[in-house]
């Protein structure tokens, strides 16, 4: 029995954000199609299966092409080929940008490169995120590394221009790009117990008070710590662990 289908033709951009995450978290297509099967929208529209599927489909190309725009988000904003509306640009930029907290614990403070980049697969399986998925968030923390590693100025204020996040997802990928500069040491199991969002509250206090930017208006580099200041905490540190000194300056 043939399907019948109201067909329309318009300039809107259609986004359906419940597959937009599924294109996110990494589905395939087939996958994404039985995850629609499951919940029931067969029954909630009256189409088919392959309507599902060709829809669905449909929105990944659409994701696709939009995904070399989403790369540069004011490039999203500024381009006339997709009508989207700027509700819908703000909820695709950031989604996208979107990161899972087990995957970022896994890669805070190492260096983004190719060899950390080969550990996906393994930090993939740990953490349950689909590799697709963890290649994402790993691009887009190296893309905004890279963008912003150079530029003066308040760190959160170039992310917010360059990508258009929100201030608490700014933020965030202000303590990423903080840590994976200064190659913090955050994996250690002494510190398993930490949360991304501790870590994230410490590299906000950091930057307000040990860096360049927090030291030196003229310098203004909120990525890059005080070298005087950390030669100081050396010198401490060698008081705190000389028993006899410490024991001299505490009378």
């Amino acid at each position: 029995m043939a399907n019948e289908l109201d067909v329309f033709v318009g300039n809107t951009t259609l986004i359906d954000e419940d597959v937009y995450q599924l294109w996110l978290d990494g589905y395939s297509v087939s996958d994404a199609v039985n995850i629609r099967l499951k919940s029931g929208i067969l029954d909630q529209t009256g189409a088919g299966p392959d309507v599902l599927e060709s829809d669905t489909m449909d929105h990944y190309r659409t994701f696709q092409m939009l995904e070399r725009l989403l790369h540069y988000p004011p490039k999203l904003v500024q381009q006339l080929l997709f009508q989207i509306p700027p509700y819908k640009q703000s909820m695709l930029i950031e989604r996208y940008y979107a990161f899972d907290e087990a995957f970022v614990r896994e890669v805070l403070g190492k260096k983004l490169s190719k060899g950390t980049k080969k550990d996906l697969d393994d930090i993939s399986a740990k953490t349950g995120v689909t590799l697709k998925s963890c290649r994402r968030q790993f691009d887009n923390f190296k893309r905004v590394f890279k963008v912003v590693e150079e530029m003066r100025g308040a760190l959160v204020e170039n992310i917010q221009q360059n990508f258009l996040l929100s201030d608490k997802l700014a933020r965030d990928y202000a303590a990423i790009v903080f840590f994976a500069n200064s190659r913090f040491e955050t994996g250690k199991r002494k510190l398993q117990y930490l949360t991304f969002e501790d870590f994230a509250t410490c590299a906000e206090h950091l930057i307000q008070n040990w860096t360049l930017g927090a030291v030196d208006v003229a310098e203004d580099m909120d990525m890059d710590l005080d070298k005087e200041f950390l030669q100081d905490l050396k010198e401490l540190k060698i008081l705190i662990t000389d028993k006899d000194l410490l024991d001299q300056h505490k009378r």
